[in-house]
Formats: structure tokens, sequence, C-alpha cells
């Protein structure tokens, strides 16, 4: 790997003094002067129609000054896939009827919180109950009830992926198996609460505070619910205490916060409470997947079929694009000639599911390499050789999908194998213990154009100042996973400046160019190429004026720690800050800009590139108990060249400890369309006491579409820890369990079983 100056450095976040000490302000921390505080009221059914609604009693009540039902909004339905009108479903407040628990029905404006909440109870909604359903098999059905009018057999949304002849390569394997696998729906829970400050000015336009992870989504889209140019609209991400997808869309609640503030001329405030957050937001897609794979006797893979169903709850929402990447991982991992897979997202009434970390990824990987451990054992193959053997190679082309450049998979492989000592080890525990490996790929941003947008995904505008600065300007959401650290360290070393000398404004719509979002792991590379851009832009200004000064040609300069200078003589140069000085001067003062930008389009119709990661478990199961005990975990972790790996390995074990919840407590928990478990208490997230001992192995490679060769990293690492886990509890005793979570309860009754 080349040596650089900047990246590649071990360097705290930009905005770690402000959160250690309480400086940082989220938007819940936010106020004008007249705020008014907002509430949400909401459906107590999971399917009902709107017969009337009754709001005089609150708006009599001293303190409230304003009370919203749907007739008060534009009666404009929003959703981010524009690129599919049909598929744009949801109201700000429900029109004609409530699709599940937790619906948004009406909105109040009051002088407190508890007025607002006592207005709340005040309004009258009068229903008539409608069928609902809960399972989406129950749902294709026919004569089930209809949840969106017109949505025949309450499929939302289908895809099918098909390469190859199926048929023909099942009929070239001499082994096949087939497997359905239960995946449960689980939240976000990020620290933070969703809460958006909203204020009209005097000029009509509208400014809003909001814990967003996508200024340019949620400033489109809100736009045009509020019946708005987009330029009237000005939103701006204050600190965020976690996104991990959740706070990708629009809400209700952001819409209805900005027509109270403009019904009132008054700044609204609204922030969700604990319960809200848990039941009236989205959920990772629960999904039943139908696996069939054939494999030749000495392991190579054939072919694979699979069938998916998605439970997407009442709305939409991103439901589109992960009915198609849980059918696209499928094939990134191994290469095989044959595949076809159907997709099926079916509406139900609970709350929509929607984007989460790894997205549309979790769920094939479990299925996949939880099966892969089951052929390699009927095979006789030890599982890192029967994934060797597959492995997926650099400049590798899925068909009709995308190619995949830079792939260092089995270097993942070989070492996670070296670290735990695999060969030595497997077979060797002691009795209740045991180890497993799963792996993951996953993508550095989506490559199509969902959102409709004419803009490029990512732009930036930088400039030098003749202190010696240079200030970014970003439309990037920095959510807390270093974003605004990593991006100036990418302009730093493009530029040629210490990294101190960066200063960065980011997530405002009114100072910063377009963005699509922190999504997808998108940002370090798409963003990360467009600052590059601006940094390589800038250059061509600056080192004309300072080929003339020091007398060489522009081919021979180099800028490095805020000197520019001649390659072949380095002991002759000039200060940056001289160059942009002199660069003014011979312009009248005009300021030293560049401008930079980075869209997909072009590069492969999922993504531009991909990391690929292998994640060995090694547990502990008590046979009295069903106790799992995860003792350590080891991810070794191909992300390109890591921009700065402190950072990679707070990602990484953030995303091991998303995957521990995932793989044996968190599952949200219903009854006829109610949470039962909406709270911390009763949501079990790993602590920090269930957290155990972490390995990261960086295995660098060089990614030719990234910036400096770096490509996502962090997200991947959610998927395989999952299968890791339970292939280890296989090893430890003998059982495998094929729905998660893994409890005690599933694991005592597999034992009972297996011994019967």
């Amino acid at each position: 790997m080349k040596e650089y100056s900047v990246v590649g450095q071990r360097l705290p976040k930009i905005d770690a003094p402000a959160k250690a000490t309480g400086e940082a302000k989220y938007a819940a921390d936010l106020s004008l002067p007249r705020t008014l505080y907002g509430k949400m009221l909401r459906s107590t059914l999971p399917h009902a129609r709107i017969l009337h609604i009754d709001t005089s009693r609150a708006e009599r009540l001293p303190g409230v000054k304003c009370v919203v039902t749907g007739k008060d909004t534009k009666g404009v339905k929003f959703g981010g896939w524009r690129a599919f009108p049909q598929l744009i479903d949801q109201y700000p407040l429900c029109m004609d009827k409530v699709r599940y628990i937790g619906d948004e029905v009406a909105a109040v404006a009051a002088v407190d919180e508890e007025t607002a909440e006592e207005a709340l109870d005040l309004i009258k909604v009068d229903y008539e109950p409608l069928q609902a359903v809960f399972d989406p098999d129950e749902a294709m059905k026919d004569g089930a009830p209809l949840i969106h009018e017109g949505v025949e057999r309450n499929v939302c949304w289908s895809r099918f992926i098909d390469f190859g002849n199926i048929e023909e390569g099942f009929a070239q394997s001499d082994y096949i198996r087939e497997d359905t696998f239960t995946l449960p729906p689980v939240t976000y829970a990020p620290t933070e609460p969703r809460a958006c400050l909203a204020s009209f000015d005097l000029s009509g336009r509208l400014t809003i505070w909001t814990s967003t992870q996508a200024i340019y989504t949620v400033q489109c889209m809100l736009a045009a619910a509020l019946g708005l140019r987009e330029g009237d609209v000005r939103v701006i991400q204050p600190y965020i205490g976690g996104g991990f997808g959740a706070k990708f869309e629009l809400y209700p609640y952001e819409v209805c916060c900005s027509l109270l503030s403009q019904k009132t001329g008054r700044p609204v405030k609204m922030v969700y409470t604990r319960q809200e957050e848990f039941s009236a937001t989205r959920t990772r897609h629960p999904m039943k997947i139908w696996l069939k794979t054939g494999f030749k006797k000495d392991g190579t893979l054939m072919v694979r079929q699979c069938k998916t169903i998605l439970d997407g709850g009442a709305y939409t929402a991103f439901g589109p694009t992960v009915t198609f990447t849980a059918g696209f991982f499928h094939t990134l991992l191994y290469r095989f000639p044959h595949y076809k897979y159907e997709g099926y997202r079916v509406f139900t009434n609970k709350s929509p599911s929607s984007a989460m970390r790894g997205i549309g990824a979790v769920q094939p990987y479990f299925a996949g390499e939880t099966q892969l451990d089951m052929v390699a054992e009927d095979l006789g193959i030890d599982p890192i050789e029967l994934r060797l053997r597959n492995a997926r190679q650099p400049n590798d082309e899925i068909p009709k999908l995308t190619k995949v450049n830079s792939c260092g998979l089995s270097d993942c492989l070989r070492k996670a194998g070296e670290h735990t000592q695999w060969q030595n080890r497997k077979k060797k525990l002691p009795p209740g213990r045991g180890i497993g490996i799963a792996c993951a790929g996953q993508q550095s941003g989506g490559a199509f154009n969902w959102f409709r947008t004419r803009l490029a995904f990512s732009n930036v505008r930088v400039r030098a100042n003749d202190d010696g600065t240079v200030e970014l300007f970003t439309g990037v959401s920095d959510i807390g996973q270093g974003s605004n650290t990593v991006l100036s360290q990418i302009l730093a070393e493009e530029v040629g400046v210490n990294f101190n000398d960066v200063k960065i404004t980011a997530a405002d719509t009114g100072t910063t160019p377009v963005d699509i979002g922190t999504w997808g792991s998108r940002v370090t590379l798409q963003a990360g190429n467009a600052v590059k851009a601006a940094g390589a832009e800038l250059k061509k200004q600056l080192f004309p004026i300072a080929a003339g000064k020091l007398k060489a040609e522009v081919a021979e300069l180099e800028s490095r720690k805020g000197k520019i200078y001649v390659k072949s003589r380095p002991q002759e140069s000039m200060a940056f800050s001289e160059a942009v000085m002199m660069a003014q001067a011979a312009n009248k003062g005009k300021p030293v800009e560049a401008t930079g930008s980075y869209h997909p389009e072009g590069k492969g119709i999922v993504s531009p590139a991909y990391s690929f990661v292998a994640v060995t478990a090694e547990v502990e199961v008590d046979r009295e108990t069903g106790r799992v005990k995860v003792n350590k975990l080891t991810a070794a972790h191909d992300c390109g060249q890591p921009i700065n790996p402190m950072a990679v390995e707070g990602q990484v074990e953030g995303s091991l400890h998303m995957g521990l919840g995932y793989a044996l407590t968190e599952q949200i928990l219903w009854d006829k369309g109610e949470m039962l478990n909406p709270s911390f208490r009763d949501y079990r997230i790993p602590t920090a006491m269930d957290m155990p001992e972490v390995k990261i192995i960086e295995v660098e490679t060089y990614e030719p579409e990234g910036p400096f060769g770096a490509k996502e990293a962090g997200e991947g690492c959610v998927p395989p820890v999952a299968p890791a886990i339970a292939n280890a509890i296989y090893n430890a005793v003998g059982v495998r369990i094929r729905d998660l979570p893994i409890t005690p309860e599933k694991v005592l009754r597999a034992l009972k079983e297996k011994a019967t």
C-alpha cells in the first residue's frame, strides 16, 4: 500500500470533544423563542376506516394553539421510491383509514408538552374496524383483506433475478439440499429518539432542524407534502445519536411539525417518546427464505434457487430495495453458473419494514451461510475449504447484475482461520464449546437512481483560504460513523494540507451542495470521490501559480503537509497559503474554489464496489439451561484502503454488537398488530457486559473505484455474526437452529429432539 500523510492515520473524530463535553446539541436540545410543542395522535386499531374526527374539545383546551387532521394537509402522499410513483403510498396524516397500530391520525401544538398530551386525549375518533391480517402468507390468500386498495393479494412489490438455467444446474449436481429459514422483525433502537424543530420565517421559507440521515431526501419530500418549492425548504441536521437506516426517510411527524408551524406562525418542536421510537417508526424486514442449492461431489457450487417472502408491514417505505438486495446478496460471495430468485414483499397490518443496517443482506446471509455449513458436513469438506473452493475473486462478473473489482474474500477466510487456529481447534474443543464461521459481502452504496434526482449522487464544494485552511461543504450526514472526519482526511490528502487545516460544514441544504444521504455504506466511496475530485480541481488552480514561483513544470509539483514543492527537489517549496494568496491576487481577489461530483451510473447495476468479511464465533453452550455465551468474535475484513483505521475498528465493533443481538436476543413481539415490547426494558439489546472479546483483522485490498482505494467499512460486518454463532452452536452441541433469535428455549427444545 502507498504511504500517505493523512489517509490511513488513526485520527480521533472531529466531533469527539463536543460529544464528550456535552457541547453537542441534538434536535431535542434545540429551541427558539415562542416555541410550541407538538404531539401525534396515533391509531389504536390495526385496520379501520376513519368515519369522523372531532377535535373541538382539544381546540378549546387552554394552551392549545392548533390541531390538524388529514383534511388540513395537502392530501399528498410521500415516499422515497420516486422512480415508481405507485409506490408512494403514505399520507402525513391518515385520510380514509388506518393501517397499523401507531398510524398517524392527528397532530396538536400547545404551549407545553403536558398540554399537548392532554389535548390528544380530548380528540375523538370514530372508527369502523376492518378485518386485519398480520401474516404475509395469510395476506396473499384469496379473500384476504386488502390493506391498500388495488394492490392484488397485498403484494406490494415483487422482484425476480435469474441467470443460467436452474434445471440444468440441478441435473448436473451430485448433491442437492433445501431448507427454510425464518428471520424475525427487529428494531433500530438508536440512542437518540427522533426529534425535529420547524419554523417558518416571514418570507414563507421553512427551516427544519431534524435528526435525519438524508437532508436532501427530506427537503424534496417535505416540500412536495407541503405544496412548496424545494428551494423554500431548508433542512439542517444537528448532531444525531445514531441512525442505522432508521432516519433515512421522511416521517409524518416532520410534515406535521412543519404544518403546525405554518398554521400558528410559531416554531414547533416534536420529540418522540421511546415507545413511539419502537412502535411507530420502521423495523428490519421479517423474512421467510426457502433455499435450494446444488453441488458437485468435490464441493463445487452449481446452482441456487431461492424464494423469499418479506413482511412489509403497512407501507412501502424502502421495501423494494430490500426485496431486490435480498436476492442479490445470494450471488455476491460465491461463484456459480445458475440462479433463480423470487422475492415477494407483502403488506400486513403492522408497522412498516424498511432499510436497516445491512439492508437486505442480514437475512439471506443467515440462510446461505448456515446452509453452506450443513452442506460442508454432508460432503465431508471443511467449512473454510468449501468456501475457498467457491469464493468470489477480483474482476468477477455476476451475470446480469454487476462486476466485482477488488475482492479479498479468500484472504479474509485464510486469515480468520489462521488467527483462530481453526484446523487444530474445530474438533478438539471441550464439550459444550464450539467455533463457527460465516462470510458476507456488502455494497458501497447503490447505483440505481431510485429517488429520480436530476443531480449527481454526491456534490461538494471546497474553498482554499490564504491562511492555509481549506473549507469543505458537503450535504453528507454524519450520524456517528465519522464521515466528517473521513471526508476531511480525503480532502487533506488530496490537496496536501494538514488534517487540522480542513474545516467542514455539513448537512445543511441552505449552505451545502446536494448529497443523497448516508445509507448503504455509500459515503466513503461516493462522497469521498466527489471530495477527491474537488481537491484535484483546486490544485489545478494553484499549481500553475506555484510552478511560476518555483520555476518548474506543473507536472513536477506535489503538495503535502501545507507545502507545494518540486518532487525531484523537495527543498524547493512554498507554503500552500502563499499559493492561495498569489492566486487570489492574480484574479482580483476572486476566491479559490472548486466543486466535485460523483455519480455511479454505468459502474454496475448494483454498486460501484464491494467489501468482504469472514467472521468466526467461539461459543459456550450450557446444556442444562440452553444459554449461549459468545466468548470471542474475530472479523477479517476487506475494506480496501482504510482511510481511518481507528474509525473502521469502531464501525466493525458496532456491527458485531448489532449482529450479536440479532443472533441471540432481539425480536419484536406482536399480538394482533400490537407491539408487546416497545421499551429497552423488554426489548433485549446486548449490553457492554454481553460483548465478547473482539479481534479485528484488516485485509487490505485496493479498490480502483474508491478514493485512494477505499470502499465500504463496517456495515458489512453485521450479517455474518448470526450464522457464525449458529454454526458454532452446532459445532458445540450438534443442534441446528434455523429461526432467529437463538433463545435458550429453542436450544433446549432442539437438544431434547436430538436426544429422542
